[in-house]
């Protein structure tokens, strides 16, 4: 069975919310999830992981330090992550505020890794956005990629 890290970064728990989300529907699919927030998670438990999800509040454009950081410290695993499955999502306080900026520097890295990332031609396409608060719209982009993460993971893992 996956093994699921759902680890985030929240100044306000606007995205500790997302990963709420997003994490309860990989485990309503049946993958087992952990979700400490960023600043528990040790670079060298990574490679116990097959599916990464991190979210980040967007500070400038991009993440937050503290998830910028453990992805930093992950070079040190170059090659270790390849074949794993990635995704990401944020929240930012405007529209154009730099979500999916944000989004796809936490996918740029995963890629570096070699790991795999799936896009969502229905949903947010890059991974689940929030406004403020997550709304009903958010929160179901959120349960959705949970779910498409974990259809992915059972191709893949099991």
């Amino acid at each position: 069975m996956a093994k699921a890290l759902v680890s985030y970064y929240s100044g306000s728990g606007n995205t500790k919310k997302m990963a709420e989300d997003i994490a309860a529907s990989l485990v309503n699919e049946g993958i087992i999830v952990d979700t400490p927030i960023i600043e528990e998670v040790s670079v060298d438990t990574l490679v116990s992981y097959d599916i990464f999800v991190f979210g980040s509040p967007t500070y400038y454009g991009t993440m937050a330090y503290q998830v910028k950081k453990l992805l930093d410290e992950s070079v040190k695993l170059h090659g270790k992550l390849d074949g794993k499955l990635g995704a990401a999502f944020s929240s930012s306080a405007n529209i154009g505020g730099g979500n999916e900026t944000t989004i796809l520097d936490i996918i740029n890295t995963f890629l570096i890794h070699g790991m795999i990332i799936q896009g969502d031609p229905k949903g947010d396409h890059y991974g689940p956005v929030a406004i403020g608060v997550p709304d009903e719209r958010a929160r179901l982009n959120c349960k959705r990629l949970g779910k498409r993460i974990a259809a992915l993971a059972k191709k893949l893992f099991d």
